[in-house]
């Protein structure tokens, strides 16, 4: 929401910058390097700091946009460094826990429940997930700039995206499989059903690529004469610039939260409909368990859309663009964001951990890998009970 092209105040930017979206890449909102995240503004807080960038566009892509001049500039340093702190404990914890997943099930001769399949790769897409987080720390900290150069920024974010949104879609897969395995298809052989569920994944995979390519395609890096400060923006093709960044976002909202979210809450709420349980407190069990499924995954990305929605109302003039909302903006898109990725610490405990037939195979895997002399691992593998909430969940789905 700025004059694109020329710096004639502190806040008058390029609207491709200024709109070119999350500091992570996923389309249109995704694709900021990280200010990092700075969706909406770029360093604004020091006037002229990008009136001397040559930019990859010309005259026709610089389109004007609204230009504010706001009194007050909000310190941003403040905010920027307590992410990071926040961003490196996601990076850890979702290093570790989605590890152990995957290292678990890829050692485990059994499972105990089918559903594995997409377990593995949900650790998987996770783990990419936050193996990319050092590197957006590393331009957060330097207040947006992008050291590292254009084939690292495309390559990092073709990265991030692929596997958030892999991440997404098997989630939803899995709300699917479940209730139908459940509702429909108990008695078909495993075989079969292991069968398509790897060709689903396959197919997950393949869409979450074809959803990240378009922005990522974009990605280019822009220095400063003066300074030489190198930042990493989306630059959508001329004459078309806004519509690019509405559509990615748009694209962002619908894939990366509506239709996912609608299909989680409706299948999940048919499971809890059709599960079979052998007493009350078995289904009332299974019940509270599927419900965390699906409040899990609307906490963690609902404020992060809305705020995005906001932005795109703003875009669109539906909302006047003022000084207060703009600093909103920025301040909550940032926080949003970071809400978003403790999604990934937290599927490996919500769909791993609390598992008991899992936690069994990771005790095995840990502590008795090496004691097969000793019995104990036949001594657990006799004595496996089913978790509860997993009794209810999965044992039809094998």
């Amino acid at each position: 929401m700025f004059l694109a092209g020329q710096s004639t105040s502190p806040r008058t930017l390029n609207l491709e910058m200024s709109h070119s979206g999350f500091a992570f890449s996923l389309p249109g909102r995704w694709t900021a390097a990280l200010d990092t995240m700075d969706l909406h503004l770029l360093d604004y807080s020091e006037p002229g700091n990008f009136s001397d960038i040559s930019w990859p566009c010309n005259g026709s892509d610089c389109i004007a946009v609204d230009t504010l001049q706001c009194g007050h500039v909000p310190n941003k340093s403040v905010l920027l460094y307590t992410l990071s702190f926040v961003y490196i404990f996601i990076f850890v914890i979702g290093m570790i826990a989605n590890s152990v997943v995957v290292w678990v099930n890829i050692q485990a001769k059994t499972t105990g429940y089918d559903t594995h399949c997409y377990i593995l790769n949900l650790a998987i897409a996770d783990l990419w997930v936050v193996v990319t987080i050092p590197v957006w720390v590393v331009s957060l900290v330097q207040h947006n700039q992008w050291p590292m150069g254009e084939l690292t920024c495309k390559v990092t974010h073709l990265i991030f995206s692929i596997n958030l949104f892999g991440s997404i879609f098997f989630l939803t897969c899995m709300s699917v499989d479940r209730y139908l395995s459940v509702a429909y298809f108990a008695s078909t052989s495993g075989r079969k059903k292991r069968l398509v569920r790897r060709a689903v994944c396959v197919l997950v995979w393949l869409l979450a690529f074809g959803v990240s390519l378009p922005d990522t395609y974009y990605l280019k890096t822009v220095t400063s004469a003066s300074n030489n400060e190198t930042y990493c923006r989306a630059f959508y093709p001329e004459h078309s610039v806004k519509e690019w960044l509405i559509s990615m976002e748009l694209v962002s909202v619908v894939l990366g939260f509506a239709i996912p979210f609608s299909v989680i809450a409706v299948f999940y709420f048919l499971l809890a409909r059709a599960i079979a349980a052998s007493s009350d407190q078995e289904k009332q069990s299974s019940r509270k368990t599927i419900l965390s499924y699906v409040v899990v995954f609307l906490v963690c990305w609902l404020p992060y859309h809305l705020v995005v929605l906001l932005d795109i109302f703003s875009v669109l003039h539906y909302i006047p663009f003022t000084c207060q909302l703009e600093a909103f903006l920025f301040t909550a898109l940032h926080v949003t964001q970071c809400l978003s990725l403790v999604h990934c610490c937290v599927n490996p405990v919500l769909y791993s951990f609390i598992n008991r037939n899992y936690r069994y195979e990771l005790m095995k895997a840990f502590i008795f890998k090496y004691s097969a002399k000793t019995g104990l691992t036949k001594l657990i593998d006799a004595s496996r009970v089913s978790e509860t909430e997993y009794s209810a969940l999965e044992q039809n789905a094998k």
